[in-house]
């Protein structure tokens, strides 16, 4: 197993360009481990608190499955403090396999992978505007990203690196509120390119401001913004949320591909 990528490995993605956008991007970034055979596997983990991505090919034979989890146990990555994003096949042997070592391991998030190639605009009016953010509003996106993250439950982060998150989102121009007809910030959404895709993500409505459809516009205005520079937008949700689903749905989203998390 090397412990590089090259352009072999992002042609083996292209495959899964959908499910696997996210993994795309991190083997060409910053990360504590990578090990790629080029061929068959590649394992990428950033860092606690985000999971370890482990790709394999559809329809893998067991041996090969066999050669994944091993991999993973080797490099003390199967210690029962890690989580693991893979395919539903993959998933299966690794909980049936950890069993046989004494660790127990189950699916923790069941994820749908959607893309946009024809954007739908929401029908009705909704009050407010989409607001990209500025330098001003770090401590509000602060407050958006810690909210959103204890909402979904995963990838927990200080409040010290979400301030750093939000420094590099607004400078980067990635970062979007929706301010309502009375000034008040009550929605979030973020997109960055993953070569050419864009994947939107931070989705988050404050709870008093829900059912308003404010969630639905913001989206539908980031995606817009996405696709005329060029990219095709894309994004993961949670498959046992169906609110959320639908709204996705409605403004054009297409269900291209599922994984889950497993813990």
């Amino acid at each position: 197993m090397d412990s590089f990528v090259d352009e072999r490995d992002y042609q083996l993605l292209s495959k899964d360009k959908y499910t696997f956008s996210v993994l795309s991007r991190l083997i060409g970034g910053d990360y504590q481990l990578l090990l790629s055979d080029h061929e068959k596997l590649i394992v990428c983990f950033t860092g606690q608190p985000f999971p370890v991505w482990v790709w394999t090919p559809d329809n893998a034979p067991e041996d090969e499955m066999e050669r994944a989890y091993e991999t993973v146990k080797n490099v003390g990555l199967m210690d029962g403090d890690h989580r693991y994003n893979l395919k539903y096949e993959l998933a299966e042997y690794f909980i049936k396999r950890a069993e046989r070592d004494g660790l127990p391991l189950s699916v923790a998030t069941n994820m749908f992978a959607y893309d946009c190639l024809s954007p739908v605009k929401p029908s009705g009016n909704v009050d407010g505007e989409l607001h990209k953010c500025t330098s001003d509003d770090i401590d509000v996106l602060v407050d958006f990203f810690d909210m959103f993250h204890n909402a979904v439950g995963i990838d927990k982060e200080s409040r010290e690196q979400y301030r750093i998150n939000a420094e590099d989102g607004v400078k980067n121009g990635s970062l979007y509120l929706w301010r309502n007809s009375k000034g008040e910030f009550v929605a979030s959404c973020s997109w960055h390119p993953v070569h050419d895709m864009a994947s939107i993500g931070l989705v988050y409505t404050r709870e008093e401001y829900r059912r308003k459809h404010y969630a639905e516009h913001l989206v539908y205005e980031v995606t817009m913004i996405a696709k005329n520079e060029g990219f095709i937008p894309m994004l993961y949700t949670d498959a046992d949320y169906a609110a959320s689903n639908a709204c996705y749905e409605k403004i054009g989203y297409v269900m291209r591909g599922k994984l889950c998390t497993i813990s």
